[in-house]
Protein backbone atom coordinates (compact mmCIF):
# COMPACT_ATOMS: atom_id res chain seq x y z
CA UNK A 1 0.00 0.00 0.00
CA UNK A 2 1.48 3.36 -0.99
CA UNK A 3 1.82 6.19 1.53
CA UNK A 4 -0.74 8.27 -0.38
CA UNK A 5 -3.48 5.78 0.45
CA UNK A 6 -2.90 5.56 4.19
CA UNK A 7 -5.25 8.32 5.31
CA UNK A 8 -6.29 10.22 2.18
CA UNK A 9 -9.95 9.47 1.33
CA UNK A 10 -9.61 11.04 -2.10
CA UNK A 11 -6.64 8.95 -3.23
CA UNK A 12 -6.97 6.80 -6.34
CA UNK A 13 -10.41 8.05 -7.31
CA UNK A 14 -10.16 6.15 -10.57
CA UNK A 15 -10.07 2.82 -8.71
CA UNK A 16 -13.48 1.32 -7.88
CA UNK A 17 -14.22 1.56 -4.18
CA UNK A 18 -14.19 -1.61 -2.10
CA UNK A 19 -17.15 -2.44 0.17
CA UNK A 20 -17.44 0.16 2.91
CA UNK A 21 -16.79 -2.35 5.68
CA UNK A 22 -13.46 -3.33 4.13
CA UNK A 23 -12.53 0.37 4.10
CA UNK A 24 -13.21 0.86 7.81
CA UNK A 25 -10.09 2.73 8.94
CA UNK A 26 -8.37 2.38 12.34
CA UNK A 27 -8.18 6.18 12.58
CA UNK A 28 -11.89 6.13 13.42
CA UNK A 29 -10.94 4.98 16.91
CA UNK A 30 -9.12 8.29 17.27
CA UNK A 31 -12.56 9.88 17.58
CA UNK A 32 -13.37 7.63 20.53
CA UNK A 33 -10.05 8.31 22.23
CA UNK A 34 -10.34 12.07 21.80
CA UNK A 35 -13.88 12.23 23.18
CA UNK A 36 -12.95 9.99 26.10
CA UNK A 37 -9.98 12.21 26.89
CA UNK A 38 -12.21 15.28 26.81
CA UNK A 39 -14.71 13.56 29.09
CA UNK A 40 -11.90 12.96 31.57
CA UNK A 41 -10.86 16.63 31.43
CA UNK A 42 -14.42 17.76 32.20
CA UNK A 43 -14.60 15.22 35.00
CA UNK A 44 -11.53 16.81 36.56
CA UNK A 45 -13.20 20.21 36.28
CA UNK A 46 -16.12 18.78 38.22
CA UNK A 47 -13.75 18.01 41.10
CA UNK A 48 -13.01 21.73 41.19
CA UNK A 49 -16.70 22.46 41.64
CA UNK A 50 -17.31 23.87 38.16
CA UNK A 51 -21.05 23.85 37.55
CA UNK A 52 -22.33 21.59 34.77
CA UNK A 53 -18.96 19.87 34.30
CA UNK A 54 -20.26 16.52 35.57
CA UNK A 55 -23.17 16.49 33.11
CA UNK A 56 -20.92 17.41 30.18
CA UNK A 57 -18.41 14.74 31.18
CA UNK A 58 -21.12 12.08 31.40
CA UNK A 59 -22.61 13.10 28.05
CA UNK A 60 -19.22 12.85 26.36
CA UNK A 61 -18.51 9.53 28.06
CA UNK A 62 -21.83 8.05 26.97
CA UNK A 63 -21.32 9.17 23.39
CA UNK A 64 -17.76 7.86 23.27
CA UNK A 65 -18.70 4.48 24.73
CA UNK A 66 -21.55 4.10 22.25
CA UNK A 67 -19.18 4.87 19.39
CA UNK A 68 -16.56 2.49 20.81
CA UNK A 69 -19.02 -0.40 21.03
CA UNK A 70 -20.23 0.31 17.49
CA UNK A 71 -16.73 0.44 16.02
CA UNK A 72 -15.54 -2.65 17.88
CA UNK A 73 -18.56 -4.56 16.57
CA UNK A 74 -17.97 -3.37 13.02
CA UNK A 75 -14.28 -4.20 13.29
CA UNK A 76 -15.07 -7.72 14.46
CA UNK A 77 -17.31 -8.22 11.43
CA UNK A 78 -14.63 -6.74 9.17
CA UNK A 79 -12.03 -9.16 10.58
CA UNK A 80 -14.39 -12.09 9.94
CA UNK A 81 -15.41 -11.05 6.41
CA UNK A 82 -12.17 -9.48 5.16
CA UNK A 83 -9.28 -11.15 7.03
CA UNK A 84 -6.90 -10.42 4.16
CA UNK A 85 -7.56 -6.69 4.48
CA UNK A 86 -6.91 -6.81 8.22
CA UNK A 87 -3.67 -8.72 7.68
CA UNK A 88 -2.59 -6.12 5.12
CA UNK A 89 -3.33 -3.30 7.56
CA UNK A 90 -1.47 -5.12 10.32
CA UNK A 91 1.67 -5.39 8.20
CA UNK A 92 1.57 -1.76 7.03
CA UNK A 93 3.96 0.46 9.07
CA UNK A 94 1.41 3.26 9.57
CA UNK A 95 -1.91 1.46 9.60
CA UNK A 96 -0.43 -1.28 11.78
CA UNK A 97 0.54 1.36 14.34
CA UNK A 98 -2.85 3.07 14.07
CA UNK A 99 -4.52 -0.23 14.95
CA UNK A 100 -3.24 0.41 18.48
CA UNK A 101 -6.06 2.95 18.78
CA UNK A 102 -8.41 -0.02 19.34
CA UNK A 103 -6.88 -1.27 22.61
CA UNK A 104 -5.83 2.21 23.76
CA UNK A 105 -9.43 3.46 23.42
CA UNK A 106 -10.63 0.44 25.36
CA UNK A 107 -8.08 1.04 28.13
CA UNK A 108 -9.07 4.70 28.35
CA UNK A 109 -12.71 3.66 28.73
CA UNK A 110 -11.71 1.35 31.59
CA UNK A 111 -9.70 4.15 33.25
CA UNK A 112 -12.74 6.44 33.21
CA UNK A 113 -15.48 3.94 34.00
CA UNK A 114 -14.05 1.98 36.93
CA UNK A 115 -13.63 4.99 39.27
CA UNK A 116 -17.25 5.95 38.55
CA UNK A 117 -18.63 2.42 38.80
CA UNK A 118 -16.33 0.27 40.99
CA UNK A 119 -18.77 -2.63 40.74
CA UNK A 120 -17.76 -3.27 37.12
CA UNK A 121 -14.10 -3.89 38.04
CA UNK A 122 -14.58 -7.66 37.79
CA UNK A 123 -15.67 -7.35 34.16
CA UNK A 124 -13.27 -4.51 33.32
CA UNK A 125 -10.15 -6.39 34.46
CA UNK A 126 -10.20 -9.14 31.79
CA UNK A 127 -11.14 -6.54 29.17
CA UNK A 128 -8.14 -4.42 30.18
CA UNK A 129 -5.78 -7.41 30.21
CA UNK A 130 -6.96 -8.50 26.77
CA UNK A 131 -6.46 -4.96 25.47
CA UNK A 132 -2.95 -4.89 26.96
CA UNK A 133 -2.05 -8.18 25.28
CA UNK A 134 -3.32 -6.83 21.95
CA UNK A 135 -1.43 -3.59 22.45
CA UNK A 136 1.76 -5.38 23.51
CA UNK A 137 1.65 -7.59 20.43
CA UNK A 138 1.36 -4.57 18.18
CA UNK A 139 4.15 -2.78 20.06
CA UNK A 140 6.43 -5.79 19.51
CA UNK A 141 5.54 -5.84 15.80
CA UNK A 142 6.15 -2.10 15.29
CA UNK A 143 9.43 -1.96 17.21
CA UNK A 144 10.74 -5.12 15.51
CA UNK A 145 10.02 -3.69 12.06
CA UNK A 146 11.55 -0.32 12.92
CA UNK A 147 14.67 -1.70 14.60
CA UNK A 148 15.45 -4.14 11.79
CA UNK A 149 15.14 -1.60 8.98
CA UNK A 150 11.91 -3.05 7.60
CA UNK A 151 10.05 0.24 8.01
CA UNK A 152 10.63 2.49 4.97
CA UNK A 153 12.07 5.88 6.03
CA UNK A 154 9.20 7.76 4.35
CA UNK A 155 6.72 5.88 6.59
CA UNK A 156 8.42 6.74 9.87
CA UNK A 157 5.74 8.95 11.45
CA UNK A 158 4.52 9.85 14.96
CA UNK A 159 1.93 7.07 14.52
CA UNK A 160 4.68 4.69 15.62
CA UNK A 161 4.36 6.07 19.14
CA UNK A 162 0.83 4.69 19.54
CA UNK A 163 1.39 1.02 20.47
CA UNK A 164 4.19 1.72 22.93
CA UNK A 165 3.97 5.21 24.43
CA UNK A 166 0.31 6.31 24.71
CA UNK A 167 -0.49 2.62 24.95
CA UNK A 168 1.76 2.27 28.00
CA UNK A 169 0.58 5.49 29.61
CA UNK A 170 -3.14 4.86 29.13
CA UNK A 171 -2.67 1.24 30.15
CA UNK A 172 -1.09 2.50 33.38
CA UNK A 173 -4.15 4.66 34.09
CA UNK A 174 -6.43 1.67 33.48
CA UNK A 175 -4.47 -0.62 35.80
CA UNK A 176 -4.33 2.06 38.48
CA UNK A 177 -8.11 2.44 38.31
CA UNK A 178 -8.39 -1.32 38.79
CA UNK A 179 -6.24 -1.17 41.93
CA UNK A 180 -3.04 -2.50 40.37
CA UNK A 181 -0.91 0.53 41.22
CA UNK A 182 2.42 -1.31 41.22
CA UNK A 183 1.85 -2.79 37.79
CA UNK A 184 0.61 0.60 36.62
CA UNK A 185 3.91 2.25 37.59
CA UNK A 186 5.81 -0.50 35.77
CA UNK A 187 3.76 0.11 32.64
CA UNK A 188 4.36 3.84 32.91
CA UNK A 189 8.08 3.17 33.05
CA UNK A 190 7.84 0.96 29.98
CA UNK A 191 6.02 3.75 28.16
CA UNK A 192 8.75 6.22 29.11
CA UNK A 193 11.41 3.79 27.90
CA UNK A 194 9.61 3.32 24.61
CA UNK A 195 9.34 7.10 24.23
CA UNK A 196 13.10 7.43 24.65
CA UNK A 197 13.68 4.54 22.25
CA UNK A 198 11.53 5.98 19.46
CA UNK A 199 11.98 9.70 19.97
CA UNK A 200 15.32 10.11 18.21
CA UNK A 201 14.27 8.09 15.16
CA UNK A 202 10.94 9.86 14.73
CA UNK A 203 12.28 13.36 15.39
CA UNK A 204 15.13 12.76 12.97
CA UNK A 205 12.55 11.95 10.29
CA UNK A 206 10.38 14.96 11.15
CA UNK A 207 13.30 17.39 11.02
CA UNK A 208 14.55 16.00 7.71
CA UNK A 209 11.61 17.52 5.81
CA UNK A 210 7.81 17.55 5.56
CA UNK A 211 5.94 14.27 5.66
CA UNK A 212 4.02 13.21 2.54
CA UNK A 213 0.65 15.03 2.51
CA UNK A 214 -1.38 11.88 3.27
CA UNK A 215 0.67 11.24 6.42
CA UNK A 216 0.62 14.78 7.83
CA UNK A 217 -2.56 14.25 9.89
CA UNK A 218 -0.52 11.87 12.07
CA UNK A 219 1.50 14.87 13.31
CA UNK A 220 -1.06 15.32 16.08
CA UNK A 221 0.28 12.15 17.69
CA UNK A 222 3.65 13.89 18.13
CA UNK A 223 2.01 15.88 20.94
CA UNK A 224 0.79 12.76 22.77
CA UNK A 225 3.79 11.43 24.78
CA UNK A 226 4.41 14.52 26.88
CA UNK A 227 0.74 15.43 27.34
CA UNK A 228 -0.49 11.92 28.15
CA UNK A 229 2.56 11.29 30.33
CA UNK A 230 1.73 14.35 32.44
CA UNK A 231 -1.88 13.23 32.79
CA UNK A 232 -0.79 9.71 33.75
CA UNK A 233 1.56 10.99 36.44
CA UNK A 234 -1.22 13.18 37.86
CA UNK A 235 -3.51 10.14 37.90
CA UNK A 236 -1.10 7.70 39.51
CA UNK A 237 0.15 10.16 42.13
CA UNK A 238 -2.72 12.52 43.01
CA UNK A 239 -0.57 14.30 45.57
CA UNK A 240 2.02 15.59 43.11
CA UNK A 241 2.91 19.24 43.78
CA UNK A 242 1.72 21.83 41.29
CA UNK A 243 5.34 22.74 40.48
CA UNK A 244 6.06 19.19 39.32
CA UNK A 245 2.96 19.19 37.14
CA UNK A 246 3.98 22.54 35.68
CA UNK A 247 7.39 21.13 34.72
CA UNK A 248 5.60 18.25 32.97
CA UNK A 249 3.30 20.68 31.19
CA UNK A 250 6.37 22.61 30.08
CA UNK A 251 7.86 19.45 28.60
CA UNK A 252 4.53 18.64 26.92
CA UNK A 253 4.23 22.13 25.43
CA UNK A 254 7.38 21.69 23.34
CA UNK A 255 5.89 19.14 20.90
CA UNK A 256 2.68 21.22 20.72
CA UNK A 257 4.66 24.26 19.63
CA UNK A 258 6.70 22.13 17.21
CA UNK A 259 3.50 20.91 15.56
CA UNK A 260 2.09 24.45 15.39
CA UNK A 261 5.21 25.71 13.62
CA UNK A 262 4.31 23.40 10.73
CA UNK A 263 0.66 24.37 10.57
CA UNK A 264 0.91 25.39 6.90
CA UNK A 265 1.98 21.86 5.97
CA UNK A 266 -0.79 19.94 7.71
CA UNK A 267 -3.49 22.60 7.22
CA UNK A 268 -3.01 22.34 3.46
CA UNK A 269 -4.20 18.71 3.51
CA UNK A 270 -7.95 18.22 2.94
CA UNK A 271 -9.67 17.25 6.15
CA UNK A 272 -9.96 13.54 6.88
CA UNK A 273 -10.56 11.41 9.94
CA UNK A 274 -6.81 11.20 10.58
CA UNK A 275 -6.90 14.74 12.01
CA UNK A 276 -8.56 13.32 15.13
CA UNK A 277 -4.97 12.53 16.13
CA UNK A 278 -4.89 16.09 17.54
CA UNK A 279 -7.84 15.52 19.88
CA UNK A 280 -6.54 13.17 22.58
CA UNK A 281 -3.18 14.93 23.16
CA UNK A 282 -4.95 18.28 23.55
CA UNK A 283 -7.58 16.78 25.86
CA UNK A 284 -4.84 15.14 27.94
CA UNK A 285 -2.95 18.43 28.10
CA UNK A 286 -6.11 20.17 29.29
CA UNK A 287 -6.70 17.49 31.93
CA UNK A 288 -3.15 17.84 33.23
CA UNK A 289 -3.56 21.64 33.30
CA UNK A 290 -6.69 21.25 35.44
CA UNK A 291 -4.72 19.15 37.92
CA UNK A 292 -1.92 21.73 38.05
CA UNK A 293 -4.43 24.52 38.68
CA UNK A 294 -6.23 22.50 41.36
CA UNK A 295 -3.05 21.53 43.18
CA UNK A 296 -1.63 25.03 42.96
CA UNK A 297 -4.79 26.74 44.16
CA UNK A 298 -4.80 28.99 41.09
CA UNK A 299 -7.88 30.61 39.51
CA UNK A 300 -10.36 28.11 38.12
CA UNK A 301 -10.68 30.27 35.00
CA UNK A 302 -7.29 28.98 33.84
CA UNK A 303 -8.48 25.36 34.00
CA UNK A 304 -11.81 26.23 32.37
CA UNK A 305 -9.99 27.99 29.53
CA UNK A 306 -7.73 24.98 28.92
CA UNK A 307 -10.66 22.56 28.78
CA UNK A 308 -12.69 25.02 26.72
CA UNK A 309 -9.96 25.23 24.07
CA UNK A 310 -9.69 21.44 23.88
CA UNK A 311 -13.48 21.22 23.64
CA UNK A 312 -13.52 23.73 20.78
CA UNK A 313 -10.98 21.65 18.84
CA UNK A 314 -12.99 18.45 19.37
CA UNK A 315 -16.21 20.23 18.41
CA UNK A 316 -14.58 21.45 15.19
CA UNK A 317 -13.30 17.96 14.38
CA UNK A 318 -16.75 16.51 15.05
CA UNK A 319 -18.39 19.08 12.77
CA UNK A 320 -15.94 18.43 9.94
CA UNK A 321 -16.43 14.68 10.39
CA UNK A 322 -20.21 15.04 10.11
CA UNK A 323 -19.72 17.03 6.92
CA UNK A 324 -17.48 14.31 5.49
CA UNK A 325 -20.03 11.66 6.46
CA UNK A 326 -22.86 13.58 4.78
CA UNK A 327 -20.72 13.86 1.64
CA UNK A 328 -19.93 10.13 1.69
CA UNK A 329 -16.21 10.83 2.07
CA UNK A 330 -15.58 9.60 5.62
CA UNK A 331 -13.91 6.36 4.54
CA UNK A 332 -11.04 6.09 2.04
CA UNK A 333 -12.07 4.71 -1.34
CA UNK A 334 -9.44 1.98 -1.42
Amino acid sequence: MSPSRVLDPSASLSIPARPWLARLHPSLFGMVLGILGLSGAWQRLDRMGVGGASEISMGLLTGALSLLVLLLGLWAVKAARYPGVVRQEWSHPVQGALLALLPVSTLMAVALLVPRYPEIAGVALPVALLALVFQGTMAWHVVAALSTGQTPPELVTPALYLPTVPGGFVGAMALDALGWHGWATLLLGMGLGAWALLEMRILNRLFSGPLPPALRPTLGIEMAPGAVGALTAATLWPGLPADVLMVMLGVASGPVLAVLTRWRYWAAVPFNVGFWSFSFPLAALAGAAVEAVRHGGWPASVAITAVGLASAVVAYLAFKTLVLTAQGKLLPRV
